[in-house]
Order: structure tokens, then sequence, then C-alpha cells
């Protein structure tokens, strides 16, 4: 099983086909996707607001890449307001999970209110828990699952006030290691490029891969950088080798 982030140029418009931004930088990477590999969009990365169009979106992917397809989220209109909202799509276009922001951000907190299904999803016999951008951040969700993941994927909108993403990305990197290392368990987390448009602040590009079992302190956090595409090879008997050596010693967070 491979993971495949991505971090495209896109934009903050109903009328872009960021669909067609995604799988053309899928396609131009020269990737060529399995059955069981995973492909992370970005939070938000559609402006659409019916869900039924956000779900065709996601399963053009999948269908197009022949993979599983972690779709981001939405701004989902729903009961007179809106749930920042996504879902996973199998290679055969079935739904087979959803996931809910359970705390917006800042103004997002105007136009969206709370979500309530934290995202635990089976993929390929093996367990994910989808958490949407600033739900990265609380602790508390990670402990709320029934049980323990072996991938933690974050959709993201990285938006920064700072005059570079430096600021941005660093703690996002620091973030994603120690997840990983604390809790035993691969994290990759999908963004928009910093050129993206949108409408006011600018997006910081921390996409990137956080492998608890590697030995390189260089290779501990990949980023996606300027590729708009990077992929990853989920190996989990090195995973199950590093949380059982955890284990013996006494640190580690669940069985």
């Amino acid at each position: 099983m491979r993971l495949i982030l991505v971090q495209p140029v896109l934009r903050a418009d109903p009328r872009a086909d960021n669909t067609g931004v995604v799988l053309a930088s899928v396609r131009g990477a020269g990737v060529r996707p399995d059955v069981d590999d995973v492909l992370l969009l970005p939070e938000h990365w559609t402006a659409e607001a019916s869900a039924s169009r956000y779900g065709e979106q996601v399963r053009r992917l999948a269908d197009a890449l022949g993979c599983h397809v972690v779709g981001g989220s939405q701004h989902e209109s729903r009961d007179g307001g809106a749930v920042n909202a996504g879902m996973v799509c199998g290679p055969d276009g079935v739904c087979i999970g959803r996931y809910e922001k359970l705390r917006p951000y800042a103004t997002e907190r105007t136009v969206v209110r709370p979500g309530s299904r934290l995202g635990e999803v089976e993929i390929a016999g093996r367990r994910f828990l989808v958490l949407v951008c600033a739900d990265f951040w609380f602790a508390d969700l990670i402990h709320g699952v029934a049980a323990l993941p072996d991938v933690v994927l974050v959709p993201a909108l990285s938006v920064s006030r700072k005059p570079t993403p430096a600021y941005s990305r660093a703690l996002w990197r620091h973030l994603a290691v120690a997840r990983a290392y604390e809790y035993g368990v691969y994290v990759g987390v999908s963004d928009w490029a910093p050129a993206s448009e949108l409408p006011q602040l600018r997006a910081s590009g921390v996409g990137g891969f956080a492998d608890p079992t590697a030995t390189d302190p260089d290779a501990l956090f990949v980023p996606v950088g300027h590729a708009a595409v990077s992929v990853h090879t989920l190996d989990f008997d090195r995973l199950a080798a590093f949380r059982a050596d955890r284990r013996q010693r006494g640190f580690f967070w669940k069985s």
C-alpha cells in the first residue's frame, strides 16, 4: 500500500476545475496507483457546496486513478447551515467512510458549525483516522478513537499571516513527527500550494509525510514541497516492530 499526497496550485472559485488539476498533477508525476493505494486530497479543495456533486468529483478521481481517495473536505450545506465534511471513496466508486471537522478554525466558525463524526475508517484492511486540518492539533480527538489507527491523514488548508510559509511549515513538521512518534502511526498531510488563489491569506504548503520508523533524522518528515505530488510506501511490518519496541519499554500509548 502506498500513500499519495498532493499539494497542487488550486483556486478558491466554484468555476475552477480543481479536480482536473489534481488528476493532471498525479498523472504528470508519472504515478500509476494500485487499487490498495490511498490518495489524500486537501481540505476544502472544492468550493462545491452540494454533497452529491462533491461526491461525484471524489468518485471521478477514484475511477480515473483506480485507487482509494480520501476526499479532503467541503463546506457541506446542511439543515440551513454548513458542516466541514468529507468522504472516503473506494476504487469502485463506493463510499466507505465519512468524517467531519469537529473544531472549526478562526473565522471558519462563522460559516460552519462543529461536526460530530470522527473519521475512523478501514482501507484495504488497515485502520485510518482522518482529522481535518485544525483537528490534528487536538490530542483529545485522537484519544477518542475506538481503535489505534495505523495511519493518520490530515486534509489541510494551512493559511498564515506571516510574510513567508516557513513558520507554519516548521510548526506542522514538528507536530507531525511528534504525533507519529507518540502514537506509533504514519502521518500524511496534503495541503494547497502557496501559489494557490485564496481570497485573503496565503496557503503555507505544509504537506508531507511523517515516518516514526525512520532512523535518519532527515527522513522523519518528508515535505511534499514544490513537486505537487509525493508517494510513500506504508510498511506495516516496520510499524509493528516499532510499536513492539515501544511497548516493551513501557513507552506506548495504546495497545
